[in-house]
């Protein structure tokens, strides 16, 4: 292989491990909808995105098998009914975790438990001391089998918990939460866990679009917004996180890292008069873009904010009003509500546009590769390299010295030409670019030079 190759080759595996740096974008994936893909193509679709993470609203064990050995990452959710019976004892607890995710670890890669969502706002939720109560039964079984450094415990509110969300700088939770939030708090802190936050700049613009700015609260006024205390908001989004932080620290816990996790942020694309396709696509591409930046907010820059995007899909059987239901970015027939670029540099250089079944969740259609992830550890990669390579696998002559693939003469380039030969050989299911998590299907060909990676 030519020097230029060799170079050109050397650059794109370096351009690809950089991109890994950029911090990854969550996803909620609702299933109230009677028209939406399985659980299975939702999985393999997500792997060829920016979303490495992704939060549901239950434990559906369809979803978890889906989502075994993916490498994504999953915030499941007790629901609000299933609450007072976890708060009632650790046994309840226990019972309830070796039910629902204990069949399904470490395969599927599993990393907070959101207990309820929005409960201490909910009107018929009266016993707000019983989800603090589960919410510690739940952290006690996972501190008794080894786990609680892999899964964190939290929940995730509505802004409605305070008191006031303006100016950010003074806001504080209210007065009839601060028992509870003081205990949740203090448990988030014991136990290194994020602070929930559902927020949306929509329902703040919708309900008061005449003294809310329309750029301000699709994350783009470049003049601010300016706090008393010197702080400058450039869209309301930040100003809302802030508010939380503030809340925190007047409960005592502002020398104390603890992270907010905006656990839901979207705008619709029907509804009312500001639910257009233009401000659903201008919000959540802003959105994603700040979620990437690994960017802090105002009041604490070098803090890292986590974003899930609310919603993956529009689902057509929540209640509520028309918005309700159109918070997706897809249609549940798999074509795109609108543009936005959802794009990963080495998972796929394409944008999504058609249908989900006949182009990214068909893993026989055209042009589909397999190869391994960047960042996977080395002795599984070679032990991977090993086996497709060894008795009964595939023909690695190529990747042998003098062969057309043996340079980059790296392990992660010889795995990636073994892994794609023996997923193409086996039919391309997207399982068969499992490999213990350290392979990626990709839409982009890997060939270089005269190194060809075959998509039959």
């Amino acid at each position: 292989m030519s020097l230029f190759c060799t170079l050109v080759l050397s650059l794109f595996i370096l351009l690809s491990l950089i991109n890994y740096n950029v911090h990854g974008v969550g996803i909620n994936y609702g299933t109230i909808g009677n028209n939406l893909p399985s659980p299975k193509k939702v999985a393999q679709l997500l792997q060829s995105t920016i979303f490495d993470k992704v939060k549901i609203y239950d434990t559906n064990p369809e979803i978890l098998e889906a989502f075994s050995n993916t490498g994504i990452d999953l915030i499941v959710a007790v629901e609000n009914s299933q609450i007072k019976n976890l708060s009632e004892n650790q046994s309840n607890a226990d019972k309830w975790f070796v039910t629902r995710i204990l069949p399904f670890i470490p395969s599927t890669s599993i990393v907070t438990i959101a207990v309820g969502n929005e409960y201490l706002t909910d009107d018929q939720l009266l016993d707000h001391n019983a989800l603090f109560q589960a919410m510690q039964n739940l952290h006690s079984v996972l501190l008794s089998r080894g786990l609680n450094r892999k899964i964190k415990v939290s929940t995730p509110h509505s802004m409605a918990v305070l008191a006031s969300s303006f100016p950010p700088s003074s806001s504080t939770f209210a007065t009839t939460l601060l028992p509870v939030m003081t205990s949740i708090v203090a448990l988030l802190s014991d136990t290194n866990s994020p602070f929930m936050i559902n927020a949306y700049p929509y329902f703040a613009y919708r309900d008061n679009p005449s003294m809310v700015n329309l750029e301000y609260a699709l994350l783009g006024n470049t003049s601010g917004v300016r706090d008393p205390k010197g702080y400058v908001y450039t869209n309301m989004l930040d100003a809302q996180i802030d508010a939380i932080r503030s809340a925190i620290n007047a409960l005592g816990f502002g020398n104390q890292t603890i992270q907010i996790l905006v656990s839901e942020s979207g705008w619709p694309s029907r509804g009312d008069t500001s639910a257009t396709n233009e401000n659903a696509r201008t919000y959540n591409t802003r959105l994603i873009q700040r979620a990437q930046l690994n960017k802090g907010t105002p009041m604490s820059p070098k803090d890292r904010i986590d974003v899930f995007v609310f919603a993956l899909f529009n689902e057509n059987k929540k209640q509520g009003g028309v918005s309700e239901r159109n918070f997706g970015i897809f249609n549940g027939d798999g074509t795109k509500v609108y543009d936005v670029d959802l794009s990963c540099e080495f998972c796929s250089n394409e944008k999504f546009g058609g249908k989900i079944e006949s182009s990214l969740l068909s893993s026989r259609g055209p042009s589909v590769w397999c190869v391994a992830k960047p960042h996977a550890d080395e002795k599984v990669i070679q032990a991977v390299l090993d086996f497709c390579c060894g008795p009964g696998g595939v023909d690695c002559r190529e990747i042998h010295e003098n062969g057309d693939c043996f340079q980059p003469d790296k392990v992660y380039a010889h795995t990636s030409y073994a892994m794609n030969a023996y997923y193409q050989m086996h039919g391309r299911n997207y399982w068969n670019c499992d490999f213990k998590g350290t392979g990626l299907v990709t839409f982009s060909d890997p060939s270089y030079g005269k190194c060809f990676y075959s998509h039959q």
